[in-house]
């Protein structure tokens, strides 16, 4: 009997011993997984102001408060980057005055035109991966955008010769850029909603070019509202999506979105956007409703400019994408050199480079961005330091505030940027 009592206890062991095999300890290759797994750094979730409040630059504090104060500008954001590190990241004024909420470095502000060059990036990487050439025609037989959408609209065989860098350097030669003009688009095509991306593709494309495609210039946001289409036509992604997975997320970038039009739908941490008073604050609602609305929140279809100038996100964000676009080794880049050297090729004044405003090798790289409630400019010096600021105010000088903005950045530059901090605030 005690034999058998034995074998039983034995037995319970021996599976006892197996039950913990299989799940009191880790299977082999575990520890292996746990290691490898990704750690991501959220730079919005671990920047603030407290991280710059330098006591040696508070006379460039006082000199950033005195240009808000000045253009009356509620609140801007800043981030500074010396060799791929981020060495000063500060939010001055409001982020949202009527909620009481100070501006942080990680609040989001919609850039405008500064996403031409993250839709240039994109552009880039399919190059690199074989899918598409920017020397490839656009329309036409063997071009890329062949739907009957395009074929069935085009009129003028000169369309045929537009190229993908054309569009990316504004030269299609197309004769009017729409994309700002809601209201009239629906009354010239006798339209019951809003117009939509394919309306205003069916608006251009049927009238004759303003010049040959490559023979001149036109600063065009249609042209980069046809590579978000281009984008999307190649990738078989939607445009945002495609950029988060391909270009944002392996930069880092973790919170940068196609943004809204009113504030009601704004994203967390967004900011309130502002315009000065005076004519044109106040203006129809770009979908016909009849109603007046405030500029910036309902007077324009930001959200339908797509890779034109609707993507928003945080200043340390976008410093971060343009470090890994710069050719620089502290952060890795997600293009190559050879694309890199694309986009920054410089020919002269007359001439956009690939995603940026120009790269003057003596001046330094520039993109600017304006909308109603928005100033955007990135300014990357040629000693390889990089200037980003975002208001979320607009200004009387629309486009011409980034002059200002520029003439600012040279300003601190030349009196405290050798009291800039030896850090990084990018956490990697």
């Amino acid at each position: 009997m005690m034999k058998k009592g034995l074998v039983i206890l034995a037995f319970l062991c021996i599976i006892a011993a197996i039950t913990y095999a299989t799940t009191g300890r880790k299977k082999a290759g575990d520890e292996i997984k746990e290691e490898s797994a990704e750690v991501i750094f959220r730079l919005n979730e671990h920047t603030d102001n407290s991280l710059s409040d330098i006591p040696e630059l508070a006379g460039m504090d006082r000199l950033i408060d005195k240009y808000l104060e000045k253009w009356d500008i509620r609140g801007a954001s800043l981030a500074v980057v010396r060799n791929d590190s981020l060495v000063y990241a500060k939010g001055y004024g409001w982020a949202d005055k009527e909620m009481g909420v100070e501006m942080q470095p990680n609040n989001i502000l919609r850039m405008a035109s500064v996403s031409k060059l993250i839709t240039a990036a994109g552009i880039m990487h399919l190059q690199e991966e074989g899918l598409l050439n920017i020397k490839d025609t656009v329309f036409g037989p063997r071009g890329i955008l062949t739907d009957s959408l395009y074929s069935g609209t085009i009129r003028d065989k000169n369309y045929y010769k537009i190229t993908v860098e054309h569009l990316l350097r504004h030269q299609g030669g197309f004769y009017r850029d729409p994309m700002f003009s809601a209201l009239d688009v629906m009354h010239q095509m006798n339209l019951d909603s809003p117009p939509t991306n394919d309306d205003y593709i069916r608006l251009v494309l049927k009238r004759p070019l303003r010049f040959m495609p490559g023979e001149w210039e036109k600063y065009s946001n249609f042209g980069y509202m046809l590579l978000s289409r281009i984008i999307e036509k190649v990738s078989g992604q939607e445009y945002e999506a495609f950029i988060q997975e391909n270009i944002l997320k392996p930069a880092g970038c973790y919170d940068m979105h196609i943004c809204y039009n009113y504030y009601e739908d704004r994203f967390p941490g967004e900011v309130r956007y502002y315009t000065h008073e005076g004519d044109g604050k106040f203006i129809q609602e770009y979908n016909g409703s009849g109603n007046t609305v405030e500029r910036c929140y309902g007077g324009n279809d930001i959200r339908n400019l797509s890779g034109a100038g609707a993507w928003c996100g945080s200043t340390i964000e976008l410093a971060r994408f343009i470090s890994s676009i710069d050719g620089k080794p502290e952060v890795p880049d997600i293009l190559s050199p050879e694309s890199i050297s694309m986009m920054t090729e410089y020919f002269d004044k007359e001439t956009f480079s690939l995603g940026w405003n120009d790269t003057d090798p003596e001046k330094g790289w520039t993109r600017t961005g304006t909308l109603s409630g928005t100033s955007a400019l990135a300014k990357y010096f040629p000693d390889n330091e990089c200037w980003i600021m975002i208001t979320n105010t607009s200004t009387w000088k629309g486009p011409g505030q980034t002059k200002v903005t520029d003439a600012l950045f040279h300003e601190c530059r030349e009196k405290y940027g050798n009291l800039l901090p030896h850090t990084n605030l990018f956490g990697s």
